[in-house]
Parts: structure tokens; sequence; C-alpha cells
């Protein structure tokens, strides 16, 4: 109830010019309004809080602190009220009216090249987006959505009456004193016809949870309780049980399962920074879903800036959810995105060693749920150990393969195959294969195995990759085993085998029988077992690096295949091919080309099995 005439006051000219710019241009998306307008409340009643300690009598000292969201949709109306602070007749006017101790003079005389020409390099609208935000102007974003705002507010000091501020936002303002007012701050906001939609109940609420989940008080929609759940990264760890952690785990993540593992720490130093980070239990892109979205949202005090900032963590970690808070980042005028990169930079690095320290005490002190996590999110290592230099030395510690000295299913970690190595060994070898049975079944294995040479099994199909990013580890060089540079040491030799004589002969023949299909024919150093083997010419193209590339079409996978041949003059199948090459020629070429195309098949690199058909049964045929 008005008991006084209202006096009517003009907007100070820079207030109009910023009241032009949050109306028309400085917001994304007009429900911020509901978040800027609710963080003013819980800032109002932070200071309440504190000048409840510090001042002998306060207004209506019994008021509970919390926010109160009404809506009405029949009226078009929106209305947020705290019991906060408050302010007399003259913080209205110079909160509301002019830009004395808002900040605002810092932010206008910043915009001040966009009304003009830009500085070098920017145009208005980043001159716009680079402003810092510290500047209080977030009560005028309620103009995005109203064609009216009343403020009724009461100070915390006993004596002071109640006022109302009223405007359209448009040039002028009015205030009248009012009474019935309760200490704290009230906004009614009228809303536009095209903005009717945020007199809604199930809209608003959508809204509070998304952006003020998370504040201090509580804030109750139409009598109901909006933000229940804790702000747990703010809290000390040992307060926290593990069924409080999984409750806010589902509430973020919006999951159904219970998190894999947890990572929940702070820091003070180079930036202040609290974190709660979650594994989830599945890795959802192996299941063919989309790529992962970044899902750890970033808070500035408990309230919410960006859900899925995009670099805030390195894109290898986009499968962490959880939250970063941190009271020290400077944020554009809207506070809708990080205006400091070199800030952002800092989070980043800060955090990702975090986690990467984190990991690594898994690894070492709880090795089965480690290795459960790789299984589900290893790939997401690799990419990183592949594509970010920054943290590669962690990364590819962190690495796990099968090999041949583990069991099946066991894994073992660069750094424990560096210290089963040999004085004179100075590679680290690896295998690539869909699995352990068709690698263990290959010709590749066999000389390794003779000579008791540690390979380690990869079966991802980017591991070719990722070994040719990282290169190699401790020192040693990452060499593919079936690699035709590879040299192993001479083993004794068995007896039974072709001379070096004839060896040479057999050779000879099947490079001109063989003709263009065969690089060079030779004797193997590393078979032992299987008549022979094929490697790939190209030393710039594996056998599984073309495999891919023919999967995905490329050109470089259509030029004529040509391979090295590997023979073993101990099999017995060499030895037959030997004597029938003169007695039987016509044979014995038919015999030469299947080895190739045998040896083609255990490579990956048969293109086209239907010449081998039809010469196996012109073999039958003789036998």
């Amino acid at each position: 109830m008005s008991t006084a005439t209202p006096q009517k006051f003009e907007f100070q000219a820079e207030i109009k010019q910023l009241l032009d710019i949050v109306i028309h241009s400085l917001y994304t998306h007009k429900e911020i309004f509901v978040r800027e307008l609710v963080s003013n409340a819980a800032d109002a009643l932070e200071k309440l809080r504190h000048t409840q300690l510090t001042e002998k009598t306060v207004a209506d000292d019994t008021l509970e602190l919390a926010i109160s969201v009404t809506t009405d949709d029949k009226a078009k109306t929106i209305t947020i009220q705290d019991s906060g602070v408050g302010m007399t007749r003259a913080e209205l006017i110079e909160n509301l009216g002019t830009i004395a101790h808002s900040g605002s003079k810092q932010f206008l005389k910043s915009l001040a090249p966009v009304s003009g020409e830009a500085p070098a390099g920017q145009d208005s609208a980043s001159a716009r987006a680079n402003l810092i935000g510290q500047f209080g102007v977030g009560f005028y974003s309620a103009f995005m959505v109203a064609q009216r705002v009343r403020v009724y507010s009461r100070s915390w000091r006993v004596d002071e009456p109640a006022h109302v501020w009223t405007s359209d936002g448009s040039g002028s303002y009015e205030i009248e004193e009012v009474s019935d007012q309760t200490r704290g701050t009230k906004l009614v906001i009228e809303l536009k016809d095209d903005c009717a939609e945020y007199a809604s109940d199930s809209q608003i609420k959508g809204i509070l949870e998304r952006y003020s989940a998370f504040v201090s008080f509580p804030i109750n929609l139409n009598g109901k309780r909006v933000n229940t759940v804790q702000a747990l990264w703010l809290r000390a760890k040992n307060e926290i049980k593990d069924e409080e952690y999984t409750e806010f785990y589902k509430f973020q993540a919006h999951a159904f399962d219970e998190p894999r593992l947890r990572l929940h720490f702070s820091a003070d130093a180079p930036i202040s920074i609290n974190a709660l980070l979650f594994v989830p239990q599945d890795n959802t892109e192996k299941f063919g879903f989309a790529r992962a979205e970044p899902s750890v949202a970033l808070y500035c005090r408990k309230v919410l800036i960006d859900a899925q900032p995009k670099d805030l963590l390195p894109e290898w970690l986009r499968f962490l959810k959880g939250v970063v808070d941190s009271e020290d980042l400077p944020l554009n005028i809207s506070r809708e995105t990080m205006q400091d990169r070199t800030l952002i930079e800092k989070l980043n690095k800060v955090i990702t060693k975090r986690f990467l320290k984190f990991l690594d005490e898994e690894a070492k002190h709880r090795p089965d749920a480690y290795a459960g996590f790789y299984a589900e999110f290893g790939l997401f290592l690799k990419e990183g150990a592949a594509m970010d230099h920054t943290h590669k030395e962690q990364l590819v510690k962190l690495l796990r393969f099968e090999s041949s000295l583990t069991e099946k299913g066991k894994t073992t970690s660069l750094a424990d195959y560096v210290s089963r190595l040999g004085a004179d060994q100075k590679e680290i070898y690896y295998l690539v294969g869909p699995n352990r049975a068709a690698i263990e079944s290959g010709p590749y294995l066999e000389g390794f195995k003779a000579r008791n040479l540690e390979v380690l099994f990869c079966y991802e199909s980017v591991d070719e990759y990722v070994m040719s990013h990282v290169r190699e580890f401790d020192g040693r060089k990452l060499t593919a085993a079936d690699h035709a540079d590879v040299k192993l040491a001479d083993l004794p030799k068995p007896e039974g085998a072709l001379s070096a004589d004839d060896t040479k002969t057999l050779t000879t023949w099947l490079k001109a029988t063989l003709g263009e299909r065969v690089a060079e024919v030779k004797a193997s150093d590393r078979l032992v077992d299987s008549p022979a083997l094929a490697l790939n010419a190209d030393k710039f193209m594996s056998p599984h690096m073309r495999r891919m590339m023919k999967a995905m079409n490329k050109d470089a996978a259509d030029s004529p295949l040509r391979v090295n041949l590997e023979i073993n003059p101990r099999s017995a199948v060499m030895k037959r091919l030997f004597e029938t090459h003169t007695a039987a020629p016509d044979k014995a070429k038919l015999v030469a080309e299947q080895i190739l195309d045998n040896a083609l098949i255990s490579a990956g690199l048969l293109d086209d099995a239907t010449p081998m058909v039809a010469r196996l049964y012109k073999l039958l045929e003789s036998v």
C-alpha cells in the first residue's frame, strides 16, 4: 500500500545505454534473467547473514533466510523475493538508477570503442564479449522479458521505511514509499506477451534446477523447495557419505547407475578450485552412441556458468562427469562465458594433472579397480597419449596391454615391460591383431617366443596409431614385431634344414615364380614352425594400417600390394617344395602361390580369395 506520491526520476544517460545493451545484445538466452535475479537475492541474504553478526538490531530478525519465487500464468508475472539486507530509498536510487557504486561506469567505459571504432583486431561484438564481469548489472536482465518491473524493498535498518521502485526500462523510474513490507527485496516482473512462458511453473523450475540448484539458501517455487541437493564439492570429504556422493552423481550426471570412480579435491594455487569428478560405469561411445559431449559443469560460487564447457578439460577426458567451481573466474558482463583464456587454461592444467595423479594412485594401490576402469575407458587414455603432448608422459605410464608373458585377461604396463628387459634389448615389441588367439596362432610371434622376448598384444584398431605417435618409452623404441626391419639374434641352427645353397636356390625360384607379387624372398630368422610369413614391403604402411585405410576407402590402400616373403628352411613344406620345384614345376608353382596366399591371410593382406579357391581345387585334383 502506497503512503506517498510517487517521485519520478530519469535514468542516468549511462544507465539508458546500459539498458539498451542488456536488453538487446548482451545475453544469449533470455532465461538467464532468472539466474541473475536469484544470484542477486542470494548475495543479499549472504550480506544479511554477515550484518546479523556485526549489528545489534536487524529488522524482522526472525525471518528465515530464503528465496521465494512465485509464478502467475494468468497475470503473466513472476515474483522473486528474498529476506536479505534490502535497500533504503537512497540505495534504490544509487543501485538501480545510477552507476555510482555498481561498477557499471567501468563497464561502459570499456564499451566506448563499441559506439565508435573498435580497438585494433576487435569488432564490436568481440569487444563486448571480452569485458570482465564484476559490474553488478544482472538486475537489468529482467528488462529482456519485462514490460514493467516493480522492486519492493525494505532495509535491514529498523527505522527505515519500505519503498517500491517501478520502471518499464524506457528511460525513467518512479519511487514511492509503501507499507506492509518485510525486510528484503521483492521483484515483481510483468512479462511481455512474447515472454509469457516464464510465468509457467514448470519452465521456471527447469531454469532454477539448471542454474541455481546449489545456491546456499532455500529456493521455494510456489511454496515448494527446488534446491534440495547440496553443493558437495564445497564440503569436507570426511563429512560426506558414499550414498551422498552417489545421489549427487545421479543428479548432476542425470544417471541411474553408481559412479565407477570419484575424485574430490580442492586447490588454492595457482588458482582456487573445488572439484568433484566422477567416472561412470560404462563408456557409452563403445556401444555406438554419439561422441560424448563435455559433462563437467563450470560453476562460480555455486552458480552455474556453463553446463558443457568445451575447453575446461582436454577432449580425451570427455567421459568425466561432475563439477568444477572457482571463485577466481573473471567472467564477461553477462556471466555466460569465460573471459580470460589464460585462466581457463590454468584450470585445465590443474584439473588434468590432478586426475592423472589420481589414476596413477588407483593403478598402484587398487589395480583391480583400475583394470576395470581401463577396460571401459582405456581408449580415451590412448587418444590422449597420441594427441595430448602436454600430458603424454603421464598418460603413457597409464596404458595397459596383454602380452606374451601375461595370462589371458591380465595386462601389463610399459614400465613393467621395461623392468623385465634383458640387458641387450633396446626395443619394446608389440603386435596388432583382433584378439590373443589370432596373434598367438600367427607366424609373427614365433621368433620372439623362441628368444624369450616379450611382445605386447594390441587389440584395438587405434593401437598402431597410438604406438606410432608415442614412439618410445623410457628410452626404448616401440617397434611392431611384424615390421620388415626387425632384426633378431641368431638361434642355434637345428638339424634337418635346407642347406644355405638349397635355400638360396629356392628363394631365387620363388621370386621368379611369384613375380611382381613379391618385392623380396629370403630365409627368415624369426620363423620356428610356420613355413612362411609375409611382411608389407611398404615401410610406411603396416598390414594393420593398410586394412584401416582400405576400410576407410582411402586411395593409399588401393595401390598394388607387394610384400616381402620370408620362408622357413626348416619347414617340411619348404623342403618338399624344394624337391617338387624341379620334379613337378607346374604343381610347385601352384604350391608356391598358395604359400604366399596363406601368408597374406595370416598378415590380413589378402584382398580377394577367389583366385586362391580356384587354385586349391587344382591342387586337390593332383592328390
